[in-house]
């Protein structure tokens, strides 16, 4: 899948109303074209917001993260291939079988749209994985869920841009990582704890990489897109 190189930056506009979130966009557009809309803005402003973003000219990746048994699953991502939305995303938690029904729900779905598995979140790391009863080391558990979402037809996963380059080795170039986590030096961690920046990320073998707060926080929000576009073709070149 070729992706054009400023595509390659996705911005989450997680962003408490569908008029901030627009504002954000339209200031944002001449630099970015993705935008990732997740669960506060889509429970605030509904699916019209994905419409909305579409008709300015952007490209939306709708992070929603389905997580439940595999027919409710499946119906959820029926019903939001039909927003418009290039990307959708669904747990790899969920098992093989959930999946499995996801991806057939899109093969009968009237738009074509990408489906990605969440792996592991950025947010996570060992100590919590061992709170939950996940004892395995967190690149071993992202490289075994990603094997997971590509055995059941998925088009790519959600990882940390720590287990980028293991994925790439392990399970090859053909499938889409999106990578969130990304930082670039001169930004903070927030609650980010798996992190790199986006020269690295993309270097080490990301297709998309999502950004939000070093973004829409920054004094001038556009600057800081082209950066980061900036360092992004830089480690394609």
């Amino acid at each position: 899948m070729k992706i054009p190189d400023n595509e390659r930056l996705i911005v989450a506009i997680d962003l408490p109303t569908a008029e901030e979130a627009l504002s954000a966009v339209k200031l944002l557009l001449p630099a970015v074209k993705v935008f990732k809309v997740g669960l506060e803005l889509f429970v605030k402003a509904g699916p019209t917001i994905v419409n909305e973003i579409n008709s300015l000219g952007g490209k939306i990746f709708l992070d929603l993260k389905f997580f439940d048994i595999p027919n409710t699953m499946a119906g959820a991502v029926a019903s939001a291939s039909s927003t418009g939305a290039f990307m959708i995303n669904v747990h790899t938690l969920a098992g093989g079988a959930a999946l499995k029904k996801c991806e057939e729900a899109l093969t009968k779905a009237e738009s074509p749209t990408l489906l990605i598995g969440v792996t592991i979140l950025t947010s996570f790391d060992k100590a919590t994985l061992s709170e939950i009863g996940i004892d395995a080391p967190v690149e071993n558990s992202v490289s075994s869920l990603c094997g997971i979402a590509l055995g059941s037809g998925l088009d790519g996963v959600v990882a940390s841009p720590l287990e980028t380059a293991r994925l790439r080795k392990e399970h090859g170039e053909d499938f889409l990582i999106v990578t969130p986590g990304v930082r670039p030096d001169w930004a903070g961690a927030d609650d980010q704890k798996r992190i790199a920046t986006p020269y690295n990320a993309i270097k080490d073998g990301a297709d998309y990489i999502v950004v939000g707060r070093p973004i829409l926080k920054a004094d001038n929000p556009l600057d800081a897109a082209c950066r980061i576009q900036e360092e992004i073709k830089g480690a394609l070149a």
